[in-house]
């Protein structure tokens, strides 16, 4: 039996903008399932080994489900142009690159290393169309300790003919042979049609009985962008909106995850609510290329269930920390738009949106809920500028997301629940930092 403890400031997110603060807490886990948060250590645990923290605060780590592994080299590129004409010139001929698997194989563990290393242990991913990277993708997010779902892209139309784009029957034989290829413990496959102009009507019918047969997940884009919208409509004159493109195909679902929804209206929103499909808003994204602001509080009000993407290279910073802070400014943004009608978020619904609710995705209860698998950061602040007055838990915790970062002020640690073959603690030095990280994190058993 593998028992974590570890004793600090916990701050967990049990409900969309409430918080649950434990000063001096203890959060113990069993073969890598939280059993629970204590105030004070429960005497059956007495004599068990507790990893320190003193008053640094322990927080969920966070869930990243939109983000283009591909694009990862391309961070911060091409800013100064719209959705489409960004993809034509930028995106598709750095994702071309992923044929070769050296290639691919240099970048994903790059990412798999600095997702850790900023506390995101739970993604959901896209990939290049390329099966041998998205295998190599999937088998490097193992070995850092990812949890999630990468998906082999599938784009048999306006593409780059002849460099980035299949033909239908390509695209399809691929997508079978990458799914039987997929023999990770806990890196699963997701079906990833681009976006509807990127995939022909055979295609998108193919990867609809395939979801039905295999019972898997979907990802994809939606009504990011108005000239994608127009040009959707064009394509599919026979679909009054741009979700039922995915609908008619088997493809709008429980559990299907659509990017951005920047400009969807009520009947749209409407749809997804009913479906249970889930919203992954994109706000540093959706501003760098001016595709706008998504109405998340307006979804939210809806019952929608929303999580954060950083998706990169769309968006030009992976840590998810960053991400919550651009939402909740999107968010302001809004507001300005509406008049001053609509709230924007608060630090503690961002952080929500950012953790629990990816969180639910993967199966779990909000927060810190026992028999949740064990995701937590360590954020030290202790050597952080002092404020002007002693800070209460709840300011720090409004602080961390603003100046948190891995190469100087707070350090942070990772902490999460994975399967062992063995069933024993696993510990995992990280690698040298400028101003270091905290030292260790570990791998329990149950992910």
């Amino acid at each position: 039996m593998a028992l974590t403890i570890l004793h600090g400031t916990i701050v967990s997110s049990p409900a969309l903008g409430k918080l649950n603060i434990t000063p001096g807490g203890y959060l113990v886990a069993q073969d890598g399932r939280i059993r629970g948060v204590y105030a004070a250590l429960p005497e059956c645990y007495a004599g068990a080994p507790v990893e320190e923290y003193g008053e640094a605060l322990i927080l969920p780590a966070f869930c990243d489900l939109h983000l283009h592994a591909p694009q990862y080299p391309m961070l911060g590129t091409g800013m100064d142009l719209p959705l489409l004409d960004w993809l034509n010139t930028y995106t598709f001929p750095a994702e071309a690159r992923f044929a070769d698997p050296d290639y691919a194989r240099d970048v994903y563990r790059k990412l798999a290393a600095e997702l850790i290393e900023n506390g995101t242990t739970r993604v959901c991913m896209f990939s290049s169309l390329h099966t041998e990277a998205t295998w190599i993708l999937m088998e490097e997010l193992e070995r850092a300790g990812v949890t999630g779902y990468v998906g082999k892209v599938n784009m048999d139309r306006n593409g780059l003919p002849g460099i980035l784009q299949e033909t239908t029957e390509e695209s399809v034989r691929e997508t079978l042979r990458w799914l039987e290829g997929c023999h990770f413990d806990h890196v699963k496959p997701i079906l990833t049609p681009r976006f509807t102009p990127s995939c022909t009507d055979e295609l998108m019918a193919a990867l609809g009985r395939l979801a039905q047969e295999k019972g898997l997940y979907v990802q994809s884009h939606l009504s990011e962008n108005l000239g994608e919208i127009q040009w959707v409509k064009e394509l599919h004159p026979d679909c009054q909106q741009y979700w039922e493109t995915y609908d008619k195909y088997g493809l709008w679902k429980e559990h299907t995850i659509m990017a951005h929804c920047v400009h969807s209206d009520r009947r749209e929103c409407d749809a997804m609510r009913r479906a249970g499909v889930v919203v992954a808003h994109c706000a540093g994204s959706n501003i760098n290329l001016c595709s706008g602001v998504s109405p998340v509080r307006e979804m939210l009000q809806q019952g929608i269930w929303v999580t954060l993407g950083s998706d990169i290279a769309g968006g030009a910073c992976l840590p998810m920390y960053k991400v919550a802070t651009m939402s909740i400014r999107a968010s302001k943004i809004k507001r300005i738009e509406t008049d001053w009608s609509e709230e924007f978020l608060t630090v503690p619904e961002a952080y929500y949106l950012a953790t629990s609710s990816g969180h639910r995705y993967f199966g779990d209860g909000d927060g810190f809920a026992p028999g949740n698998r064990l995701h937590a950061i360590v954020v030290d602040d202790g050597d952080f500028t002092e404020a002007s007055h002693p800070l209460t838990v709840r300011e720090r915790f409004e602080r961390a997301p603003a100046t948190t970062s891995p190469l100087s002020g707070p350090t942070v640690a990772a902490w999460w629940g994975r399967c062992c073959n063995k069933g024993k603690m696993k510990q995992q030095a990280l690698r040298p930092r400028p101003e270091g990280l905290l030292p260790q994190m570990l791998r329990s058993i149950g992910r």
